[in-house]
């Protein structure tokens, strides 16, 4: 097993394997905003879709108690091993979404969804894509998360979430809001396309989702528990 150290995430050394997310600038970008939340010892975090468990291993050095969550094994053992590889205690759990954690609450969550918008339609993605493909419109799992937010936080508890313009940040705050949540943006980068945008930049096109442009927006939306 061989690590590397990432440049989304300073200091840390992770082994990314075949098949799952490797941290990009969405995942600095909500590494960022985690860093800037008040956590401490007593701080209960929730990782839903840890991947490479980065964003895990970012509350954990801030002091959290840390629960990884995900629905790759593949993903979870790179969590597990990258946790160990950098002296850091990962929780991980196998499941689908906050199925995983039946009945908890946490003080945070924060989550980096596949949100990529993609011809393929709503069936469920496949392979490696899994880690980018969310539908037609990109939410196919930020719409879910959305709802069960205020399920899994306790009061006063915030969600940290980030994703593309591409798949329609104001839909976001809007089931956010009806939820109960208060919810804003907090921060954003804009981007050139990477590789799997790029590919689909004619479907983009014809969806009305780009015009000439080829630079993308990220955002980090926070939405906190009354």
């Amino acid at each position: 097993m061989t690590a590397e150290t990432l440049t989304a995430a300073p200091g840390l050394r992770c082994w990314i394997p075949p098949g799952v997310y490797r941290p990009q600038t969405d995942t600095a970008l909500l590494g960022r905003m985690l860093c800037r939340e008040p956590i401490t010892s007593r701080t209960e975090v929730l990782d839903l879709g840890t991947g490479s468990g980065v964003l895990a291993l970012e509350a954990a050095r801030c002091g959290a108690r840390v629960t990884a969550v995900d629905i790759s094994w593949r993903a979870l053992a790179a969590a597990w091993c990258n946790a160990l590889l950098n002296g850091q205690a990962v929780r991980v759990r196998h499941g689908d979404l906050v199925a995983a954690v039946p009945g908890r609450r946490f003080d945070l969550v924060v989550t980096n969804p596949p949100y990529v918008p993609t011809p393929a339609g709503d069936a469920a993605p496949r392979g490696r894509a899994r880690a980018w493909d969310a539908g037609t419109d990109g939410r196919l799992l930020i719409d879910r998360i959305c709802a069960v937010a205020p399920a899994v936080l306790r009061p006063g508890g915030a969600l940290l979430m980030v994703h593309s313009r591409l798949s329609g940040v104001e839909e976001t705050l809007a089931r956010l809001r009806r939820a109960g949540l208060r919810a804003g943006v907090v921060d954003r980068v804009r981007l050139p396309f990477g590789r799997v945008l790029r590919s689909r930049l004619g479907w983009l096109r014809e969806r009305g989702l780009v015009t000439d442009q080829t630079m993308e927006e990220l955002v980090v939306i926070r939405a906190e528990h009354a």
